[in-house]
Formats: structure tokens, sequence, C-alpha cells
């Protein structure tokens, strides 16, 4: 069975691809690949090494060979024109008055298709723009709406925590993502400290989610009653890490819980985590590509 391999292209674009003719290759160099109704070219990220399982109708293609001098020397060429094509496009785009904004353009490594990629508030009618666009370039052409999410996959960069965007760097896919998984974790629901480069909420907002959750099922709300040895107080805060809450009484003591000694009391309302878990997957941000994205191409 031959090996599997990551390919990453422009765009932080990923797929899976067979060394089905066995070629000796090496990790971030160029390859050359089958693609559709040719060739594309993309860079060799790693071996996989567990077994993976695909659809019939996404078995991957096969790497064609390593990339040659003259095979790295037509990327270097197609990059070029892309940067070139912009000004073309944006001037087509503003004679035909679409509202849309163009967000990259991608060459197939053997010029067969030439695919730009857009943003747009509502559904584009771009047959036009097309047209002239295949006039121009003499090639198959494709428009690609994408999201805000998609498009900051494609331009890449840097989050808050300072490390590689989530997107640009390893998801594969965009989980729905709601304010909800913010209430969960007590995090601020400031939208300046809880939204990505794109403007939706954190791809991460959902990592611990679940931990959440499930470690919180046991805690009153912060604000609740609850009563202690020493009296009834309101619990003040919650440290999930070391496993406690701190219960303010009513003369200002406050009295450290841990939690395996957290009884269970009568609730004064339904838990923000009971909530959450009942209605998880009801309360969703629209995530990935927009309902109106669409591609066209001729």
């Amino acid at each position: 069975m031959p090996d599997i391999y990551l390919i990453e292209f422009k765009g932080n674009r990923r797929e899976f691809f067979y060394n089905t003719f066995y070629h000796s290759l090496r990790l971030d160099d160029f390859v050359i690949v089958e693609a559709d109704r040719g060739e594309d070219a993309g860079v060799l990220k790693r071996k996989v090494e567990k077994e993976i399982t695909f659809p019939d109708d996404e078995k991957p293609r096969s790497i064609l060979r390593p990339a040659s001098k003259e095979d790295r020397e037509k990327i270097g060429i197609n990059r070029s024109d892309e940067d070139a094509a912009w000004e073309t496009a944006n001037n087509l785009i503003g004679k035909h008055k679409l509202q849309m904004k163009l967000v990259d353009i991608e060459y197939q490594f053997d010029r067969n298709k030439l695919t730009f990629y857009f943003t747009a508030d509502h559904r584009v009618d771009f047959r036009a723009l097309v047209r002239d666009l295949a006039a121009v370039h003499r090639t198959r052409i494709e428009l690609r709406q994408i999201g805000v999410r998609d498009e900051a996959k494609r331009l890449g960069g840097f989050g808050v925590c300072g490390l590689r965007l989530c997107c640009a760097a390893h998801l594969r896919q965009f989980d729905p993502i709601s304010t909800q998984d913010a209430r969960v974790q007590g995090l601020s629901l400031n939208p300046s400290k809880i939204s990505g480069n794109c403007g939706r909420l954190l791809c991460c907002l959902k990592y611990e989610t679940d931990y959440y959750a499930k470690v919180r099922e046991k805690y009153p709300e912060i604000g609740e009653k609850y009563s202690t040895v020493k009296g009834q107080g309101l619990v003040d805060r919650i440290n999930i890490f070391e496993d406690y809450m701190v219960v303010k009484l009513e003369s200002g003591e406050e009295v450290k819980i841990h939690g395996r000694d957290i009884k269970k009391q009568q609730r004064s309302h339904t838990s923000v985590f009971k909530k959450w878990l009942d209605t998880k997957g009801k309360d969703k941000e629209q995530t990935g590509e927009d309902e109106n994205c669409e591609s066209r191409s001729t």
C-alpha cells in the first residue's frame, strides 16, 4: 500500500495524496500532484503514519513527482502572474459594479485553471465577470465565494495568543461556535476579547468547552446562594483547576470549599452548564462558507 502524505497548497489548503509511484520524497519540498483536469504543485508537509479510511468519492490522488528545477521556476512565474492579475480583476469588478471583495488568486500549476476567491455580503451574479476574465487570461476561470473564516485561513497570520492562526495551521474544518461556549468557560463576552482576526468567535473557544462543562456541573453558579458550616453566603468565585470555590458570607468572611466537599443543594435556577448541555448544537454561530457561497467557472 503506498504511503499517504499531507500536501499544502497556496492559501493553506491541504489535501492527502498517495505516493503511488514510490518516489523518494523530502518534507518541505515542492511536489507535483494530480489535480482536477491536470497537475498542481504543493509542499510536502508530513507523512501520515496512521491508517485513514476515505469515502469512495474522496479517495486521494497521486503524487506524480518531486518538483524539478524547471517546475519550481514555473511555480514562481505563476505566483508572479497571480500578483499581476489583481489589478485586472479589480478593474473588471469595478466595471461591472459588483459588491465583492477579492481575497486571493491562485493558478493551478499547469495553468489549466485560474481561481479567484472573494467575499461578499450577498449572492453575486458574476457571469459577465467570468466571461471577461476568461477573455483576458485565456484559461478556465473559477470564481469562488468564501466566508470570512475561510478568508482568514487563506491569508494566514497570528492570533492574540501570538501563535499562527489555528485555521491556517491545523484545523481541517470549522466547528460551530456560540457565545454559550464562552459562558461555560467563564470568559468575558466582550467581542474584542473573544473574536478572532476574521471577526467571528475564536476557534479555540471550542477546544476546552466539553471539559469545562463536565467539571463545572458539580459547582453552583457564581452569585448563587450556598449554605456552609459558618452560615449562608453567595458563591463568589470558582477555580476549576485547583478544584475549589469561595463562598462569601454576609459578614464579608470568605469560606473556601474544595470540590470533594461540595454538597448538592436545591438550585435557585437552572445551571448555565446544564442549559449548555441541553441546548448543545442548537444555538450555533454560522461557520465555514456562508450559505450563499457559490462558484462558477468557464
